[in-house]
């Protein structure tokens, strides 16, 4: 048995090549799973609050630690939903598609965010400040069509309405810290 503590001693304090240091955090996080295999989407969602999303790297890094086929870990990864592969953005549009959201003009608006802001559902903007994503029914169906802009459901939209906020949104500064607005900071 102190045989496999002393390997996942050894394990943990390998630096990544990268010299990422988040993946030092997510190094505690195997290690509080104890590297478990059958742990593998508790580490796939640390990772992911970690890094904000699963690039490559990430899932090639969890399977080593795991011991586990690459595979194996991509499979479990893009079977469930709420794990993202892209970077997302600042903001994040979700446009509903359920049925009653999608008779009512969701697959417009949809289109239409796409081509304004120049994102594919899925995605985000160039300078990483919209990700547009779709969703199959966010459960307002009397409120069709809805978005769901930064977490807020927004019911009964159109086009207009929905770039209103989107403008609103992506237009306002973002508050400065003390350093950046050039203030002294004490330490």
């Amino acid at each position: 048995a102190s045989g496999s503590k002393g390997k996942a001693a050894a394990r943990a304090k390998q630096p990544h090549p990268s010299g990422d240091k988040r993946f030092e955090v997510l190094d505690k996080t195997l290690k509080r799973l104890r590297y478990a295999q059958d742990a593998l989407i508790d580490a796939l969602h640390s990772a992911q609050d970690i890094f904000g999303y699963l690039s490559e790297d990430v899932l090639i890094y969890i399977a080593r630690q795991l011991k586990l086929p690459p595979s194996r870990v991509y499979g479990v990864a893009t079977f469930y939903h709420l794990f993202s592969f892209t970077p997302k953005g600042e903001h994040t549009c979700t446009v509903c598609m359920g049925t009653a959201c999608f008779v009512k003009g969701a697959g417009d608006i949809l289109d239409a965010i796409a081509a304004r802001y120049n994102v594919q559902p899925g995605g985000s903007t160039e300078d990483s400040k919209l990700s547009l994503n779709s969703a199959r029914c966010v459960g307002s169906c009397g409120l069709a069509p809805v978005l769901v802009l930064d977490g807020e459901v927004l019911g009964k939209e159109t086009t207009e309405t929905v770039f209103t906020a989107l403008e609103t949104i992506l237009s306002a500064q973002p508050a400065l810290s003390a350093q950046e607005a050039g203030q002294e900071v004490n330490t």
